[in-house]
């Protein structure tokens, strides 16, 4: 595995670490992805496509990514085999891929060049001013919003990030290049690796612990973003959430330091301070104010923030997008007006489709806060009716930290169905299932398989009544089966999104 992967190499960190010099994309040859179907790994595979470069990879099965790759020019081998391993200069692995992988074995028994992933993409980004995103939830979001907004003030920026932004229907775009242009990422946490950006704007939009079993203490999760903030570029600095006490105080010891820092939420020492929030239906809306000064530039004013997505978080997100094109010199009024062309991104409270008034979303929470958020949002568009929610937990490690959390944060529903845990790269744990959520005590959350699950929601949903599925595993697909369920149980067709 790469330098990244070995916790030591990433923990402990100082503010200022020494990093090693980053690869260049015109050196990488022709390009091989281990597990090119991934959302992050995609991604990157697309951006190099987009240059030019030689693009193969493998994946465990086929999808709608490995056919959109396919298309764009990569060869791309199902399942994953030595055989694969043909014609390649340079292999990309994320921490995903195990030392075992037979693609892996075969690379390195030729010697070939092996990059983890946020190498490649840091390779990607070149000479461009980047604004990273981090935290421990909110990203795929806010750098969602960052790209959209970019974009709308005319930048062209390049993007990398975790979903498909909704009205664009991709995950990346090679934009404009060179050392005034903006590359826009998503820099995931889950690894340590999101050190390798060395971003002009590093916006965190929180700071909690998860990922537990990577960094095992939850010091060791704070010190990851210490390393995070020391990856700034000369001038560099961090945006972050004054609300958020993780994020609070990475801010203060970034400042301690000598880092420009710009905060933003509704607390009164944010320096730009969000207040009348509202959100009803589809939107939200917000006032901002702000006076602060960052390298040694004054900023002041008032502006009206009006979105075109719903909940108190996307106002956050929006505030911390707002900041980071604020002290990037654009005009307030032109910055909330790109704000209000973003739609939304896919699984971030998505609406799938409605049946005889019963409406459908599907998100992608998984750690306590982000349920909690999600199902805050529920209740607001539900509006009085009722908030019926089919839950998975992913991963046996997250689940044994956060049961209790999750419990309280699904009692937000009048009923909240949890599904057996998604194990995505975890072996099960002694002990550990549902559970440890469903006996948490609260009578709104049980156990259930997602048959049963669906049955009771749609015998039991109504006319204005919110049914969400929730989680980062294959619950995504329960959607379009609760759907058909609604169908039946009603009679017609149901108004399909096309989100």
């Amino acid at each position: 595995m790469t330098e990244l992967m070995n916790l030591e190499m990433v923990l402990p960190a100082p503010l200022n670490p020494p990093f090693p010099e980053r690869a260049k994309m015109s050196e990488l040859g022709r390009v091989h992805f281990i597990g090119i179907g991934g959302a992050g790994m995609s991604a990157i595979a697309a951006l190099m496509l987009q240059a030019g470069v030689t693009v193969s990879g493998s994946d465990r099965a086929e999808s709608a990514t490995v056919e959109s790759l396919r298309a764009a020019g990569a060869r791309v081998g199902v399942p994953q085999q030595a055989e694969n391993i043909v014609d390649v200069d340079t292999v990309v692995i994320s921490t995903a891929i195990r030392e075992d992988n037979p693609e892996l074995v075969a690379a390195r028994a030729q010697g070939l060049r092996v990059l983890h992933r946020s190498e490649a993409l840091a390779a990607v980004m070149g000479e461009s001013q980047v604004v990273a995103v981090a935290g421990t939830h909110g990203k795929s979001t806010t750098s969602s919003m960052i790209s959209v907004m970019f974009d709308q003030l005319g930048a062209d920026p390049s993007f990398a990030v975790g979903t498909v932004i909704a009205g664009r229907g991709t995950n990346a775009h090679l934009g404009a290049q060179g050392p005034e242009s903006i590359f826009v990422a998503e820099a995931d946490e889950s690894d340590g690796s999101f050190v390798r950006y060395r971003p002009a704007i590093a916006v965190v939009t929180n700071v909690e612990p998860d990922h537990l079993d990577f960094y095992e203490t939850d010091e060791r999760v704070f010190e990851a973003f210490n390393r995070f903030v020391g990856s700034l570029s000369p001038n560099g600095v961090v945006v972050t959430c004054a609300d958020d006490a993780g994020a609070a105080d990475l801010a203060a010891r970034s400042r301690a330091a000598g880092v420009p820092v710009v905060t933003y939420g509704e607390s009164e020492d944010a320096d730009l301070r969000i207040s009348e929030i509202t959100s009803a239906g589809s939107s939200s809306s917000s006032h901002l104010s702000w006076s602060f000064e960052c390298r040694g530039v004054r900023y002041e004013g008032e502006q009206d923030l009006a979105l075109k997505v719903p909940g108190i978080h996307n106002q956050l997100n929006a505030s911390a997008a707002f900041a980071s094109a604020l002290i990037s010199g654009y005009e307030a009024a032109d910055i909330a007006r790109a704000l209000a062309e973003f739609v939304g991104a896919d699984r971030r409270f998505t609406l799938r489709g409605e049946v005889a008034g019963v409406k459908v979303f599907d998100d992608y929470a998984h750690h306590p806060t982000e349920v909690f958020r999600a199902l805050e949002t529920g209740r607001t568009v539900a509006d009085g009716h009722n908030l019926y929610v089919i839950f998975q937990p992913h991963l046996f490690s997250r689940t044994r930290e956060f049961a209790k959390e999750f419990a309280q944060a699904l009692s937000m529903a009048d009923r909240a169905h949890v599904l057996d845990i998604y194990p995505a790269r975890e072996l099960p744990i002694e002990g550990v299932t549902s559970e440890l959520i469903t006996g948490a005590g609260f009578s709104e959350v049980r156990y259930a398989t997602a048959e049963d699950a669906i049955e009771d929601i749609v015998t039991c949903a109504q006319d204005g009544d919110i049914v969400m599925t929730v989680g980062a595993g294959d619950v995504t697909a329960l959607g379009a089966r609760l759907l058909e369920s609604l169908e039946i149980r009603h009679g017609g067709e149901s108004k399909k999104s096309e989100a």
